[in-house]
């Protein structure tokens, strides 16, 4: 008998809303059990420039992965290139739940192309998000300012997603996060 396909979370939100710290939460609560998988993003980005730990990729290195077929999902945002890896393709078929970090431009090709698929809308206040913005030290004011206009949920038609407001402390919002993930998988099961 075959596995049950596993569940594709496409975790979405602005800038700021915490989204790389509750993935790593996520990804460190759920370490013992192998039906979780929290696949690293390749982003034209370098290692060294902080934020969320990526494979850091050239543009030409991410158009050759792109053109090979490495890609399960792929975007570009910010004047940067995102790949999610092909490889997930295998995990879902095999029962595992995969949580990724994408941009809300992929979600429609994302839920054309796999099944289940749950987005996870990953919201904080106005002021939060322009804290976290500052914190990480990598935009300028003019560039703070340009990603909360932009901080609206700006999801496809048809799309319902999970709303998930990370307003508390790094902990509450892991433990929140992770019993989300769990929840939404119980949901989906069939008695």
């Amino acid at each position: 008998m075959t596995a049950p396909r596993g569940t594709l979370f496409l975790v979405v939100g602005p800038s700021g809303a915490g989204k790389d710290t509750l993935l790593d939460g996520a990804r460190a609560a759920l370490a013992g059990d192998p039906t979780w998988v929290f696949p690293r993003r390749a982003i034209t980005r370098p290692a060294a420039a902080g934020g969320e730990d990526h494979d850091a990729l050239t543009g030409d290195e991410f158009a050759r992965r792109r053109a090979a077929g490495g890609f399960a999902l792929h975007w570009r945002a910010h004047g940067l290139d995102y790949g999610i890896p092909a490889a997930i393709e295998d995990e879902l078929a095999a029962g595992r739940h995969v949580v990724v970090n994408v941009s809300r431009a992929a979600v429609a090709d994302a839920a054309r192309r796999f099944a289940p698929v749950r987005v996870l809308l990953v919201t904080a206040p106005a002021a939060v998000l322009a804290r976290r913005l500052a914190a990480r030290g990598r935009e300028d004011a003019d560039d703070i300012a340009r990603r909360l206009r932009r901080a609206g949920d700006g999801l496809p038609d048809g799309v319902v997603a999970i709303r998930f407001v990370n307003d508390a402390t790094p902990e509450e919002g892991i433990a929140r996060f992770r019993d989300a993930l769990v929840r939404a998988v119980r949901d989906d099961t069939p008695a």
